[in-house]
């Protein structure tokens, strides 16, 4: 509420000189802020990117949430605790820095409650067990630090100086995970084969946290001209899977994935194809969890009505008081 009071940004016309003006300063690696002139596709590809995240983090509770009940030791709750608490935390920073281009943050919530907005499609994926909780610190959060990191350098201020913050609590979110799967890799025959079925269900739906492939990508052009993002797909998906395949065969685990190999002669690990079909069903609202999801989130809102309505009510009382104040 109070950024979008604070800020209202002039929109350009893409093709004015002041917008090749604004292009001139995303060349010369200078931050764009709030009150700047920027061209109105730029504004909407930030509001677009920057809601997604925010959304993401708060559906990325859900999964996760569901656990720390059932968490084997205390130390572990607290834990688990600590993490879906730093992730409430990440989307508050997220639509903050998106209400500083001059959008509502209830216009937003009202999109994903309403299903008219997308958030990643890894969230729409069942935990069946107490390994998954690893395997998504692990590498979903890994795959987010490998997106996220590169942000930190985004040329819009807000987004780039959130980041800063997010990708620190997320880099121990991806240590707690490797930890889990570690003491499960290392325990009984039962909890290794734990570790192998969630490594199993989780491998393919992380590779896809990276988005489509440039070819099919939509946007990217447009954000890596803008220096919103700094690595293509492909490129981020690459370097998750180079960093990340050596730390699966030191747990003595195996990825689901026959064509996996390493390349002697370009330093990497191929892998086999990724099911893209299965990506855009999840991603259009047909994966396993969609609906409970997002139901989840619409119950959520109902129940915290009251809260909202008196922090409104407090909000103006506070007013009327410095209004007979200053009378």
């Amino acid at each position: 509420m109070y950024s979008q009071a604070l800020n209202t940004p002039t929109v350009l016309a893409d093709n004015s000189p002041e917008a090749v003006r604004f292009q001139a300063r995303i060349d010369a690696e200078e931050r764009i802020e709030p009150n700047d002139p920027m061209p109105e596709s730029y504004r909407r590809t930030l509001v677009r990117q920057i809601s997604q995240h925010a959304h993401s983090e708060i559906v990325g509770m859900l999964p996760e949430g569901n656990w720390i009940t059932r968490a084997p030791t205390l130390r572990r709750k607290a834990a688990l605790l600590a993490k879906v608490q730093d992730e409430g935390g990440h989307g508050l920073y997220l639509y903050a820095a998106a209400e500083t281009l001059g959008v509502a943050r209830e216009e937003l919530i009202d999109q994903l409650l309403t299903g008219r907005a997308k958030y990643s499609s890894i969230f729409n994926y069942p935990t069946l067990s107490w390994a998954d909780i690893g395997a998504i610190g692990w590498l979903v959060d890994g795959a987010a630090i490998m997106n996220q990191i590169p942000l930190c350098r985004c040329s819009y201020g807000p987004y780039a100086r959130a980041m800063i913050r997010i990708c620190k609590e997320e880099s121990f979110h991806q240590r707690q995970g490797f930890e889990i799967m570690t003491v499960l890799a290392r325990g009984a025959d039962e909890q290794r084969a734990m570790a192998q079925d969630a490594l199993n269900r989780w491998w393919w739906p992380s590779l896809m946290m990276f988005g489509p492939p440039d070819a099919q990508s939509q946007h990217s052009d447009a954000s890596m001209r803008w220096k919103i993002k700094r690595f293509t797909n492909d490129s981020l998906r690459q370097k998750f899977v180079d960093a990340t395949v050596p730390q699966g065969h030191y747990l003595g685990l195996t990825f689901p994935d026959p064509a996996l190999r390493f390349d002697e002669s370009t330093g990497h690990w191929e892998f086999g194809a990724i099911d893209w079909d299965e990506f855009k069903r999840v991603l259009a609202g047909d994966g396993p969890c969609n609906r409970e999801r997002l139901a989840a989130r619409q119950r959520a809102h109902e129940e915290g009505a009251w809260v909202r309505e008196a922090a409104l009510a407090y909000a103006a009382k506070q007013r009327s008081a410095k209004r007979r104040e200053a009378a």
